[in-house]
């Protein structure tokens, strides 16, 4: 199927799409290869001037040097050189990669070639959609999911007529999804059959590694997370839905719903799960019958908005609501009114108040809270309670993956902040003991400005890998404002 666009018959394409082309910009139906007429179409609907001179710059230097540090093909990249940039180099052609949107991430070739890109905008920066810049070998391609020549005239843009390209997309195979495409451009009215069958071998060779790269993480999940499952009750699945092992086994391989710590999700027999998050997968818990006990998720870490999941039902919180959870799951006995008032407001508390809150907290939850002592009648998890677990547990690179920040960040309340403050120490402390470079890397993206991590980030990390000159460019700028 991925072969069915690119070896169409060429050889008199210059002379009929130039002329399609002309039918299609003036109105008439397209008539030649459905492949580029279709595209024609698809472009002028979206808006696209044939008469434009350059795809459009989306991403300026910093942007650019992030999409880089996290796209999964940067680290295919020098098997990518190797494949294609020899051909390159000896046939005065532009190798180019970009992500799914048609954004050029990389673009490498000639020096004479790359200038003559460059007032095209086929450069690092630049968007190569349809919808950017018309019918061309990467919009094209990602557009229909297959690799695709573009020739000559059979660009929509005039600019483009004196380039030709063969590109082809490159999908995770954990996803099926497009992440990216690899691109051959040059300054020819036609390529040699062997251009493009070298770009599709190198994207077929690309999701290969990426597969392998796939199943070692499956491996190591099976490995750390497998003594979780109990029977038929429970199915390991990633972080993408993808089933790791369950019983049936014959469900390995399926695929549920992605997952969110606290939903429900359906497994394949019809049954419903409750997400149980893991740090780098999830444990789907089937959901029992009416008479057992509810199930409570609270989401607490982070800036974002916290929010409770009651049997997979979504609730938003407020801020006083998120502390008197929290505080309810560290007692799990339950607590006093006094009690909840000194922990959550200090001696100047006023238990009236806590008694309204518990009051408004039940109209929402319902008898999962209870009263004397206030506790929750339910099976309570939290993800600063994974956290917990894992650093306990010594699994440092699951609890910075599930570590979206400080516990309820804006909490005044000094048990709150007890309980956000020790964490935070936790897992700093474990992390500068024993954290591995990805680890060390995660943690700085939940926003911490943190000099002692960033410069045990930039040791960690080997000479050459775009995240120690981030690293480094964030530690200087900290450095300036202080």
């Amino acid at each position: 199927m991925r072969n069915s666009h690119v070896h169409d018959d060429l050889a008199d394409c210059d002379r009929r799409t130039a002329l399609v082309r002309e039918a299609a910009v003036t109105g008439p139906a397209p008539t030649g290869r459905p492949l580029i007429s279709e595209s024609w179409r698809r472009s002028l609907d979206a808006g696209v001037d044939p008469e434009i001179r350059s795809a459009p710059l989306v991403f300026d230097a910093d942007v650019i040097a992030g999409a880089r540090e996290s796209h999964p093909l940067g680290r295919h990249l020098p098997m990518l050189r190797d494949t294609l940039r020899g051909m390159t180099d000896a046939t005065a052609h532009l190798m180019v990669i970009t992500d799914a949107e048609g954004h050029v991430l990389w673009s490498e070739g000639p020096s004479d070639i790359r200038r003559r890109a460059d007032g095209i905008g086929l450069a690092e920066g630049f968007r190569w959609s349809e919808a950017s810049i018309g019918t061309n070998g990467i919009g094209t391609s990602l557009s229909v999911g297959a690799p695709v020549c573009v020739q000559a005239t059979e660009h929509l843009a005039r600019v483009l007529h004196p380039w030709s390209c063969v590109a082809a997309p490159i999908s995770d195979p954990d996803t099926s999804r497009v992440i990216g495409c690899v691109d051959v451009s040059g300054t020819a009215s036609t390529l040699h059959p062997a251009v493009i069958a070298l770009v599709e071998a190198a994207a077929r060779l690309t999701e290969a590694q990426l597969t392998v790269e796939m199943n070692r993480r499956d491996d190591h999940l099976r490995a750390r997370y497998l003594r979780h499952l109990h029977g038929d009750t429970h199915v390991l699945v990633t972080a993408t839905g993808r089933i790791l092992a369950a019983d049936p086994d014959g469900w390995r391989g399926g695929r549920v719903a992605v997952p969110e710590a606290g939903c429900r999700v359906a497994l394949p027999d019809g049954r419903t799960a409750v997400a149980e998050t893991l740090g780098q997968a999830f444990l789907l818990r089937t959901a029992g019958t009416a008479d057992d006990r509810s199930s409570l998720m609270l989401r607490l870490l982070g800036e974002e908005q916290p929010c409770a999941f009651l049997d997979g039902r979504r609730i938003p919180l407020s801020l006083r609501h998120a502390e008197l959870l929290a505080l309810l799951a560290l007692h799990p006995r339950g607590l006093t009114c006094e009690q909840s008032s000194l922990h959550l407001y200090g001696d100047e508390g006023n238990p009236v108040t806590v008694r309204a809150e518990i009051h408004r907290l039940r109209a929402q939850l319902g008898d999962v809270v209870r009263a004397k002592p206030y506790r929750l009648d339910c099976d309570v998890d939290a993800d600063f309670l994974t956290v917990r677990r894992l650093l306990a547990a010594g699994d440092v690179t699951a609890a910075v993956r599930l570590y979206q920040g400080p516990l309820l960040p804006r909490s005044e309340s000094p048990a709150i902040q007890s309980e956000r403050d020790e964490l935070t120490a936790q897992l700093r402390r474990q992390l500068l003991r024993s954290g591995d470079a990805d680890a060390l890397w995660t943690y700085t993206q939940s926003g911490e400005d943190d000099l002692e991590i960033l410069g045990r980030l930039t040791t960690a990390l080997p000479p050459g890998d775009p995240r120690r000159v981030s690293a480094h460019l964030r530690e200087r700028r900290i450095l300036e404002n202080d």
